[in-house]
């Protein structure tokens, strides 16, 4: 029988908010027909959450929210000749609501446009306030817009990077989001081959998929705690994959990617990280340590020839690195993942 795996998380949230993790727990395998026993650990992960485990942390997240929304309100002030709007997109794959921000520089200056999506249990403003790239924009001449998932379409507000009506290129999530960007790109004469994607969590995760899906629209893509595309194909594969457990772990990226990580990261298991990289040839590695923070990183190539980059951040949880206290699921030790991800966007364009 199908499975409704909407509906099963909407009861299981309730169950969770309610306090009874246990059937909460139940009511998720239930509707995927009972959960199969999860894979051997990858020798070298890090310790994981078990679903129940998960599944309390999303309780005390749905407790946040108001928090999350008093946040969002102490966001940077705009600079003079900016604009921070709030805007609805409707495209015939569906609607979302989005916030754009728009720097000071005139149209014609514009070097790009980045799409940030955020992680579950966030909206586009608090997003836009915790990772400050509206700063970067101002300072790099950069469109930046922040899509916004809504609760009638995933009740935690993450985008459904898991799902396999999700997982297309014409159809979905992805191809609101391209439909998006395109329609930006023309509003505002865009140069071409200069939008680009990044996300936190399941937002980074979706980030990947459209540089999977969509690289005639995302040049680059950044990807902050995220997973690989096809890592998962329901609900409790996605567990399965944060916890390192997903077999074959999704596919690699072959586009230009720059992928951040934090090695004590137990929500997203740091493995996946690697398994978006995929096998980088031409590798340079260092070890440094920048703003608070070690740094693991190695530069190169994916198998198509592009440029990637994989940042693995010692110490660092499940949160945007170099963020703003300001908004939700930051860490203020850097290395400052906006600034580090349009360095990147800037090295890309004209590349095409």
């Amino acid at each position: 029988m199908k499975n409704d795996f909407a509906t099963a998380m909407r009861r299981s949230l309730a169950l969770t908010r309610a306090g009874n993790l246990t059937a909460a727990t139940q009511q998720i395998q239930e509707a995927l027909g009972g959960a199969a026993a999860a894979p051997a650990p990858h020798p070298a992960a890090a310790k994981r959450k078990g679903l129940a485990e998960t599944l309390r942390d999303l309780q005390k997240q749905c407790g946040s929210k108001a928090a999350t929304a008093h946040n969002a309100a102490r966001a940077a002030p705009v600079p003079e000749g900016a604009r921070f709007e709030t805007r609805q997109f409707d495209g015939p794959q569906g609607a979302r609501m989005y916030r754009l921000y728009v720097p000071s520089c005139g149209q014609s200056e514009l070097r790009g446009m980045v799409m940030m999506l955020h992680g579950c249990t966030q909206s586009a403003a608090d997003f836009a306030t915790g990772t400050a790239m509206n700063a970067q924009a101002e300072a790099h001449n950069f469109l930046v817009a922040y899509p916004e998932q809504t609760s009638a379409h995933n009740p935690n507000l993450c985008w459904n990077w898991f799902e396999p009506q999700h997982q297309t290129a014409t159809g979905g999530e992805p191809a609101i989001l391209a439909e998006l960007a395109q329609t930006l790109g023309a509003e505002f004469a865009l140069p071409e081959q200069a939008t680009f994607a990044a996300g936190l969590s399941a937002g980074g995760a979706m980030a990947a998929l459209l540089g999977s899906l969509r690289s005639d629209v995302f040049a680059a893509v950044g990807v902050h705690s995220g997973l690989a595309p096809l890592a998962a194909r329901d609900m409790m594969s996605a567990f399965a994959a944060m916890q390192g457990r997903g077999a074959g772990g999704g596919r690699a990226l072959t586009c230009p990617a720059i992928i951040l990580h934090g090695l004590a990261d137990n929500t997203v298991a740091p493995v996946n990280a690697s398994r978006l990289a995929g096998t980088i040839t031409l590798a340079e590695r260092s070890s440094f340590s920048k703003e608070g923070r070690k740094v693991q990183l190695t530069k190169g190539e994916t198998a198509d020839g592009n440029a990637i980059e994989l940042w693995l951040l010692e110490g660092a949880g499940h949160t945007w690195s170099g963020g703003s206290p300001a908004g939700s699921h930051t860490d203020a030790a850097g290395p400052d993942a906006s600034a580090e991800m349009i360095r990147f966007f800037n090295e890309q364009i004209g590349r095409g």
